[in-house]
């Protein structure tokens, strides 16, 4: 598995990474190998990419990018060398099909696996697992057990919030599903409040929010599941000892339910190598896609009968929210806007 990270400012940039990273590919290796723009971290999904070239002698090839792999592709029109897109938040889902990048899949495998929910009507793009978006408390500062992420915008949090930015995909989709059950005013007051509640400026992931449990700076911070699973399982003793200062508290168990979001995939609408894109996504929906999601991915997988990890187990049982994932989709833009109109990167007090 080759594997490139695109770390740049602007699109030209990225462009040149790309080009370096993918373009060139030897028609006679064509049958032979996939061509990946990823969203996705490359220490989650290489687990994925290694039992898949293990399997079906598939090479792959990888270009990561926290940002502007949609826009890139559909620049590069019918001359883009990406076969598969993977993703995270349904919203970047949506937005790669409404970007024009993608073509139905048409897999009775993936649909045979996947369940209806969790995949577009046409085909143009599928879920492949599910997170949570929960709340990671101090073990030694906070006692309660339960709680809502309407309460994340009560004053008795104030200064004691940690949060990454407010324009970070997976907390657009978490005030996209409140924008979707209370409306667009109450999703705009909760941004404001959470604000003035943070203890800093909003910045770096999810684990850098743990780490400021650990150290003391905050008492409760906003995360994703698998992320306490990427930390407890470290090579960095640091890390685990982050995550050991904190456990994870599931919000609105007692009623609508966490917001739940996906990562996901779409076939490249000009993929030069189509039938190994689609063995790629047929091989995430499998079995041993789903088990490596579950076992050492540590998401909740989507196929019916693949049981979650034991360490998965051990947080306590999710109530999923079961706000559509088309919802999500269609508020991103207003949340997204939301966080810009409440200052929310500019953190307390601004």
């Amino acid at each position: 598995m080759t594997i490139r990270r695109a770390a740049y400012r602007g699109a030209g940039a990225l462009a040149a990474v790309l080009s370096l990273a993918i373009a060139g590919t030897s028609p006679a290796a064509a049958a032979d190998e996939v061509n990946i723009y990823s969203y996705r971290e490359p220490g989650l999904i290489a687990p994925l990419l290694d039992a898949f070239t293990k399997k079906t002698g598939i090479k792959t090839n990888v270009v990561f990018a926290k940002d502007g792999l949609i826009e890139r592709a559909a620049a590069e029109g019918a001359n883009s060398p990406f076969d598969v897109l993977l993703t995270v938040d349904i919203s970047r889902l949506a937005e790669a099909e409404a970007k024009g990048i993608t073509q139905p899949l048409n897999s009775d495998k993936v649909n045979a696996n996947i369940p209806a929910n969790y995949r577009d009507k046409e085909g143009h793009w599928v879920a492949l697992s599910q997170r949570a978006r929960v709340i990671y408390v101090s073990k030694g500062r906070v006692k309660q057990d339960s709680i809502t992420y309407e309460e994340l915008a009560d004053p008795k949090w104030k200064g004691k919030i940690c949060s990454r930015s407010g324009q970070a995909s997976y907390n657009v989709a978490l005030l996209a599903s409140i924008i979707a059950h209370s409306g667009p005013e109450k999703a705009e007051a909760w941004a404001k409040a959470v604000k003035e509640n943070l203890a800093r400026k909003p910045a770096g992931g999810d684990r850098d929010q743990v780490k400021g449990i650990y150290s003391g700076e905050c008492d409760i911070a906003i995360g994703n599941t698998y992320y306490m699973a990427a930390m407890q399982t470290s090579d960095k003793p640091e890390q685990r000892e982050w995550a050991n200062s904190a456990r994870i508290v599931f919000p609105n168990a007692a009623d609508r339910g966490t917001h739940v979001n996906i990562s996901g995939a779409v076939l490249g609408k000009h993929a030069p190598h189509k039938d190994a894109g689609v063995k790629l996504i047929e091989f995430l929906a499998s079995d041993e896609g789903q088990q490596i999601y579950a076992e050492i991915v540590n998401e909740y997988p989507l196929k019916a009968g693949i049981p979650i990890s034991e360490r998965v187990k051990s947080w306590g049982t999710l109530k999923a929210d079961t706000l559509p994932l088309e919802d999500i989709a269609k508020h991103s833009a207003e949340a997204s806007a939301i966080m810009d109109r409440v200052g929310f990167d500019a953190g307390p007090g601004a």
